[in-house]
């Protein structure tokens, strides 16, 4: 018995493992570390329809480059005048909203680790204090 090339015994054609990030199945953006828009991306988009993936041997190592048949070199991203964001994360500047999103959130974590440290530090200057003059206090009623 000979079977298709590209398809079960029964007939259904292979697909491999569903694509995507979340839970849902959707992709999710995948800004540059330094927060720019990845042309790699998902919803990374070329209004010019000159975007295209190619593999390029580097180091030893296949890597996926995007590669741009306008102007027959590599993509240049988010600076491109030509580079949309399906998902409107695209700023003037070139940089990912989503990452600024990002690094904003990481910001607000630390900064509220330092208030309370900072707010921690001054009730126990002023528990000294009273102790000091005498207002001491049980442990066990705070």
């Amino acid at each position: 018995m000979s079977y298709r090339r590209g398809r079960y015994p029964s007939g259904a054609p292979r697909r491999g493992p569903p694509r995507g990030g979340g839970p849902a199945g959707k992709p999710r953006p995948l800004p540059l570390p330094d927060g720019k828009c990845n042309p790699l991306c998902p919803h990374f988009k070329c209004l010019n329809n000159a975007l295209t993936i190619v593999r390029k041997p580097s180091h030893g190592k296949m890597h996926r480059v995007a590669y741009c048949r306008w102007i027959g070199d590599e993509c240049i991203g988010g600076s491109c005048q030509y580079a949309a964001c399906t998902l409107k994360a695209l700023l003037p500047d070139g940089t990912c909203l989503y990452a600024k999103e990002k690094q904003q959130r990481e910001t607000r974590i630390e900064d509220l680790e330092k208030e309370l440290a900072a707010e921690e530090e001054t009730m126990s200057r002023v528990e000294r204090l009273m102790r000091k003059k005498g207002y001491g206090f049980d442990e066990d009623l705070l």
